[in-house]
C-alpha cells in the first residue's frame, strides 16, 4: 500500500484549472490522500498584487509539508514565471517531481488543447493523463515519484 503523500498541483490557472481540477479531484477521491490546499484564484491575484516576494513567499507556505509537486501540462504552461518557480522550489525542497499533459482533458466548454511541450528535465517522468490512464495510475506515479526523491 502506498505511503500517505501530500501533493502539491503546479498548473496555469486561467488555462487549466478545470483539467487540474479533475486529476486533483481524482487524486483525493480515489486514495484518500490530500492535496496541498487547492489555489483559489481570488487568494493569487490578492497575493500577486503584493509583489513578488509575497507571491514566492505564499508559493512556499502552500507546498509547505508536501512530498511530491505534480505539473500539469497545457498549452500555455510552459510560459508560466510562476510554474518555473514552483518547479525550482520544489527541485531546491527535495520534493518528488513528475508532470502530466492535461490538454486532452476536455474542459468545462468540452474543448481540448494541445501541450505547450515538457518542463523538466528528463530524468523526471512525464506522463499523458488519457493515454497513460491517469486515473488509475496517478497514485503509483506520485509514489515513484516519491521515491526517486528518497521519501
Amino acid at each position: 500500500m502506498a505511503k500517505y503523500r501530500k501533493v502539491f498541483f503546479s498548473f496555469h490557472y486561467d488555462e487549466d484549472v478545470d483539467r487540474a481540477m479533475v486529476v486533483r479531484n481524482s487524486w483525493v477521491t480515489k486514495g484518500g490522500q490530500e492535496a496541498a490546499r487547492f489555489v483559489d484564484k481570488a487568494d493569487f491575484e490578492a497575493v500577486k498584487k503584493k509583489g513578488e516576494k509575497a507571491l514566492k513567499n505564499w508559493i512556499n507556505k502552500q507546498m509547505k509539508g508536501t512530498t511530491v509537486t505534480v505539473v500539469l501540462i497545457g498549452s500555455k504552461t510552459c510560459n508560466r514565471k510562476w510554474v518555473k518557480y514552483e518547479i525550482d522550489h520544489s527541485i531546491d525542497r527535495g520534493n518528488g517531481l513528475l508532470e502530466i499533459d492535461v490538454s486532452k482533458i476536455k474542459n468545462l466548454q468540452r474543448k481540448t488543447t494541445t501541450r505547450c511541450g515538457w518542463m523538466l528535465p528528463a530524468e523526471y517522468a512525464d506522463y499523458l493523463w488519457n493515454k497513460d490512464k491517469g486515473y488509475d495510475n496517478l497514485g503509483d506515479w506520485v509514489e515513484e515519484a516519491a521515491k526517486q526523491a528518497g521519501h
